[in-house]
């Protein structure tokens, strides 16, 4: 089975997972921004950015939809290959 798999193609989900996976990192960036200013005494940053940061919360589930299509996906190939061993 391994031999007729390309390294290069796309699984279901992957996509969902890298987009997932960009969220999730300017969700992170955008916390950091928004604890600095507590951390260091300055004047904390307006209040939308504490909605910026629900972006890391954002982002895991979009990967996590992405893992479970990808899981369900391979879960129908698997049954698709045991109905043609039959």
């Amino acid at each position: 089975m391994r031999d007729k798999t390309q390294t290069n193609s796309a699984a279901p989900g992957d996509r969902l997972i890298r987009t997932g996976a960009v969220v999730f990192f300017v969700g992170a960036v955008a916390t950091l921004v928004t604890v600095a200013p507590f951390l260091l005494g300055t004047k904390p940053f307006p209040t939308y950015m504490f909605g910026l940061s629900m972006l890391m919360a954002v982002g895991f589930v979009v990967a996590g939809a992405g893992v479970l299509q990808s899981v369900a996906a391979g879960r129908r190939q698997a049954r698709a290959g045991r109905q043609s061993e039959r």
